[in-house]
This record gives C-alpha cells, sequence and structure tokens, in this order.
C-alpha cells in the first residue's frame, strides 16, 4: 500500500487487558463490560449509520480497532496504577468484586469495604494518546 493511499492514524487508542488466567468467556466479558464503560464516556465514539444495498440500515460502530490483549493479575494493578497517574488518560478497571457480584448495589456495598491494595481487576480499559497507551501496554500479547 503506497502513503497516498494509507489511512491516517487515529490520535487516540482504546486497549482493553483481560487476566490471562480467566476462562474465555469471562475474559470476553470483562472486555465487553470495560468497553462499554468506556464508549459511554467517550463523545463521538461510534461511526455513522450505514445502509446495505436492500436499504436495511446498520446502527454505527466504533470506527477504530480495539486490542484485547491480556496480562497477569499483578501487571493488571501495575498498569493501573501507571496509567492512573497520567491526567491524559482514563482507565477504567473491571475489579474482582465487581465480576463477583450478582447486584451493582451489591458491588458498591463490597468495594467501599475493600481496601485499595486488595482490589483485583479481571481487567483494565486504557484510553488516550496513541503514544502513552501503546508504551503502557505493547508487552501484552493478543487475547
Amino acid at each position: 500500500m503506497s502513503s497516498s493511499a494509507e489511512v491516517a492514524r487515529p490520535a487516540t487508542k482504546l486497549v482493553l487487558v483481560v487476566d490471562e488466567t480467566l476462562p474465555t468467556g469471562h475474559a470476553v466479558n470483562a472486555a465487553a463490560v470495560l468497553g462499554l464503560s468506556v464508549g459511554a464516556r467517550l463523545a463521538d465514539s461510534l461511526g455513522a449509520d450505514g445502509k446495505d444495498a436492500s436499504g436495511g440500515v446498520h446502527p454505527g460502530l466504533n470506527p477504530h480497532p480495539v486490542p484485547v490483549v491480556t496480562a497477569g493479575r499483578e501487571q493488571l494493578r501495575e498498569l493501573r496504577q501507571k496509567a492512573a497517574e497520567r491526567p491524559d488518560l482514563l482507565v477504567v478497571g473491571f475489579s474482582e468484586v465487581a465480576r463477583r457480584a450478582r447486584a451493582y448495589d451489591d458491588y458498591l456495598a463490597t468495594l467501599a469495604e475493600t481496601p485499595a491494595e486488595d482490589v483485583d481487576y479481571a481487567g483494565i480499559a486504557v484510553y488516550g494518546p496513541r503514544n502513552r497507551v501503546t508504551a503502557l501496554t505493547k508487552r501484552f500479547p493478543l487475547l
């Protein structure tokens, strides 16, 4: 592909990092929860609706790639800490407290009783300037 035909890379990036020990179904659920949580916080995160050749309407999708990678439990904790120190990044954590709760009120009550150092993560979403997000997540393998 010639440089004139290349698509410009977006200035921002979103990476979802899930616990490498989670079974596939739980990992996919963690990624979905994180994606929804980040998407709700971002204005203009969807492309335009599209129409197929038969006139059917297809709701707009996120137009940018969203890599889902894996990391160990300690790596997730370190990632969250490092990313949270950067004011230019949006960091959303899906904790084990949340994953195991059966109702949102139960999650909030249990979280309120859990010290920060005891919060383990099923996944972390990091969104922000492409170079900053890449620097924090490039070492993790794809799911």
